[in-house]
């Protein structure tokens, strides 16, 4: 007799467990709070779906997914790898599309892969109820799932596949840790990841709009934490870009534990300080009747240098020619290693994950079975792991929710 399976959520790892749990004998029924499933997933790679990334790899897991304990993730990667989920799409209809790294479906289009899980939930007969928000769970002998508008359903196993936070227009509303509590489990504390960051000071009205391609790190105590390299976009609250968004979780984390963490970006990234200077200094020098202000038209934004100026507290209006050694200096340093103090992020409805979510340690890495309530499966952004900007989540997402449904569907012992 096959296992009855339900799924509550219709992300990308409640798919992934559904479609892997019928597709291994069980009888599953897919619970959607949404009018329809993949919500979230229409809005990923900005809408082109960056489904994994072929440098994920054992040698640098641990460098791309994050949590109170990291190593959680090997196996369910190892069950279902990057490669093994590339040939799981292709088998869909999709064909992959290669973008540094970064895997999309050929068609750049997020409703393609969307498209393909929809069909493929309806030709194994997955029983799909959409418009099922989930307001209480209980177990006795099998679940009993509970809606808000007062229906029931029952099974012999759950998979709590509910997301985060993250992206609440999406439905994400945080309600799976809810859920998750009330079977017993602990939620490590959770908070945006892969969002914008807020900086102090009031310059950022000034430059906000600014775009360069540029180096952005995080240090603690004048350490280099971490760095990333790309588009670098300043805004009236702070900054943003890919490479912000890469650093964000890490250094939120050291800011909610009131470490030290301050934010270094470098405009120059051709040059280091060093040569920097002396290139100044040989610039201003064919140049030495102009203003600074004028000096350094063609070398950085335009809109910047007022603000770079007042910073250092140079006169704009001073010659390239009379600027001093340590002025030299102070304008080398701000244009390579520009320092700011982190504040903040912006909210859920920017951040692209949750960081944070229910304790790992409560279940089976090998599985994904709670330890606490036997048949029920906890998988993709509830759980205390995230990823790094990339394909890291979605891979995650897929990993998870496919060891999930796969032990899931065995007929319990």
């Amino acid at each position: 007799m096959s296992n009855k399976v339900i799924v509550v959520g219709g992300g990308a790892a409640g798919m992934m467990a559904a479609i892997v749990a019928r597709k291994n004998g069980a009888h599953v029924t897919l619970l959607e709070r949404n009018d329809r499933v993949g919500k979230k997933l229409l809005a990923t790679g900005n809408g082109r779906c960056n489904y994994t990334n072929i440098n994920l790899n054992f040698d640098n897991l641990l460098d791309n997914y994050h949590g109170e304990n990291p190593k959680f993730v090997y196996s369910a990667l190892y069950s279902l790898d990057v490669y093994q989920t590339i040939d799981f799409f292709e088998r869909l209809g999709i064909t992959p599309y290669v973008e540094e790294d970064r895997v999309y479906p050929n068609s750049l289009q997020a409703s393609s892969v969307l498209d393909v899980l929809r069909y493929k939930i309806d030709d194994l007969g997955i029983e799909l109820i959409t418009n099922a928000y989930v307001v209480h769970i209980s177990k006795d002998k099998n679940f009993k799932v509970k809606t808000k508008d007062g229906r029931t359903f029952q099974g012999d196993k759950l998979i709590l596949a509910t997301g985060g936070m993250a992206m609440p227009a999406s439905g994400s509303d945080g309600n799976g840790y809810s859920l998750a509590k009330s079977l017993g489990h602990r939620v490590v504390d959770i908070f945006p990841g892969l969002v914008q960051l807020k900086l102090e000071g009031d310059i950022f009205k000034q430059i906000k709009g600014i775009k360069f391609p540029g180096r952005a790190g995080i240090y603690s105590k004048g350490k280099l934490v971490m760095e990333d390299w790309g588009d670098i976009l300043f805004t009236d609250y702070g900054i943003s870009g890919p490479p912000i968004l890469q650093l964000s979780r890490t250094a939120l984390s050291y800011l909610r534990n009131e470490r030290d963490i301050r934010l270094r970006v470098s405009i120059i990234t051709n040059m280091d300080k060093e040569h920097l200077i002396k290139y100044l200094e040989r610039r201003f020098q064919l140049m030495p009747k102009k203003s600074i202000q004028l000096a350094l038209i063609g070398l950085i934004n335009k809109r910047l240098i007022i603000p770079i100026l007042k910073e250092i507290n140079v006169d704009k209006d001073k010659k390239a020619a009379n600027l001093s050694t340590e002025e030299i200096e102070c304008l080398a340093e701000i244009l390579t290693n520009w320092e700011f103090k982190i504040i903040g992020s912006q909210g859920w409805g920017q951040a692209q994950v949750t960081a944070g979510g229910v304790d790992t340690r409560e279940i089976d890495h090998k599985t994904l079975e709670s330890k606490i309530v036997k048949g029920l499966y906890i998988v993709g952004e509830l759980l205390d792991i995230d990823g790094n900007c990339g394909g890291f989540n979605l891979q995650w997402a897929w990993s998870s929710g496919y060891v999930a449904g796969l032990n899931a569907a065995k007929s319990s012992k």
